[in-house]
Parts: C-alpha cells; structure tokens; sequence
C-alpha cells in the first residue's frame, strides 16, 4: 500500500497541528539524512522509491500530511491551506499511483507560503520548471500524466510513505541520500544523537586523514581473527585448493 491512514480518518482536514521545534529541525538539517537515520538508531528511513527530483539540496521542516486517492490531487489543494513557513508537504495515496499528481502552479503556491519542499509517493511533473524556481521535491516517480480533482481524503492524518509512517508534525529530512522522519516527540533527542555522532566523525575523519587505518580506530583486528579470516600471501592463495 503506497499510503494509509488511521481507520475512519478519510475526509478530514486537521487544521491546528503541533510542530516540530524550529530550531531542533534546523538543526537536523545540518546533520543529513545518513547521520539522522544513524544516530536514531537506524529508524524512520523512507524506502528507495522516494528519490530527488535534484541534486544538491538538502531542507528539513514539520510535515503536513496529505492522503489523496490515486490519479486525484483534490485534496493537496485543501493541504496548501494548512502550511505554514517551515514545512514539509508530504503526500500519499490510498493506493499506488504514480500519476503527476504535483507541478510548478502547486509549488508556486507552498513557495509563497515559505514552504521548504515535498515528499510524494505520487509522480510530479513541470520538473524542470521545479528546479529553476529552487522548490525541491523527493517523489516515487516523474510523470506527466495529469489527475482529476473528485475524491475526498484526508490532511494531516498519519500515512504511510514507502514503508514508513509519517505524522503530521513529524520532522521531515531530506537531501540527496534520500527521506528520513523523525517523531515530532523524538526530534530533540535525535539531534542530541546525531551531534555526538557528527562530533566522533569528524575525530574519525581527522584520524584517517592522518593516516590511521579504520581497523586499528575501530579495533575490528580481533573480530577478524574471531571470524577467521586469514592473512595470506598471493604465492599462498594461488597455491590453495577452492574446493
């Protein structure tokens, strides 16, 4: 299923939603999306299929949710509404679909609301339009194919996107290495995480530069020889039977 939402939530627009603190999400986005998952213990990831439409861009900012019936984008209509400066619009549908549900008249509209970019398990298209107005976007596919506006769903109602789930408020990260939430309850803590992790990387990165081998820094030596791996010369190994 490309998105859900909790039972009986369908034709709902939640208008009051709590947000992530602005500057814990600020500074999340410094970290990225690798160290973030790391350092939350290798949660929250959005699957593969949510890939950038661009390079070289990284945002962060509270997730507006948006579930929408597939080939129908009424309902991000209602979402534009709902955003405030500092979000993420992140869309699902009911079911899969990779219809254009989301173009440059869209992110025309989020960009004047300071929204920082979007998230869709839908297509997109006018992508060329999207990179020249800086507006980012992170989707399941691009596709010109247009939608209907007929059915009614749902904003800011948890969903699902490729395997993880997204609530409203949660803190949405997302960069060229892919899409990362973290709880709008959990974003403190994952920071305080990711900026230990981000400080023993960069004595890791100084180490290395130095000419320490990662082996010695990490004392992997001993798990090797627990795992039995042997050190041999190539007259050696060409002298062993592959069987």
């Amino acid at each position: 299923m490309s998105g859900s939402a909790a039972s009986g939530s369908l034709g709902i627009v939640v208008t009051d939603i709590a947000r992530a603190d602005a500057d814990v999400v600020a500074g999340l986005r410094e970290h990225g999306v690798a160290t973030v998952h790391e350092a939350l213990g290798r949660e929250g990831l959005v699957g593969r299929s949510i890939t950038p439409i661009q390079r070289g861009v990284r945002i962060a900012g509270s997730a507006v949710t948006v579930l929408c019936w597939p080939g129908d984008n009424l309902m991000i209509h209602a979402a534009v509404e709902q955003c405030e400066p500092g979000d993420v619009l992140v869309v699902a549908t009911t079911s899969p679909s990779s219809d254009g549900a989301f173009g440059d008249l869209f992110a025309t509209a989020l960009q004047a609301r300071g929204v920082q970019g979007l998230v869709t398990t839908t297509g997109v298209r006018d992508t060329a339009d999207l990179r020249d107005m800086g507006f980012p976007a992170w989707s399941g596919a691009v596709h010109s194919q247009g939608t209907v506006k007929a059915t009614a769903g749902s904003v800011n109602v948890p969903i699902v996107v490729d395997g993880t789930t997204v609530r409203p408020g949660d803190a949405i990260i997302a960069d060229d290495d892919g899409v990362v939430c973290v709880p709008r309850e959990r974003a403190a803590e994952a920071l305080e995480a990711a900026d230990k992790r981000a400080a023993k990387e960069e004595a890791d990165r100084e180490a290395y530069a130095g000419g320490e081998l990662s082996l010695d820094r990490k004392q992997l030596r001993a798990l090797l020889d627990e795992l039995g791996v042997r050190y041999v010369a190539q007259a050696e190994f060409e002298g062993i039977d592959p069987r």
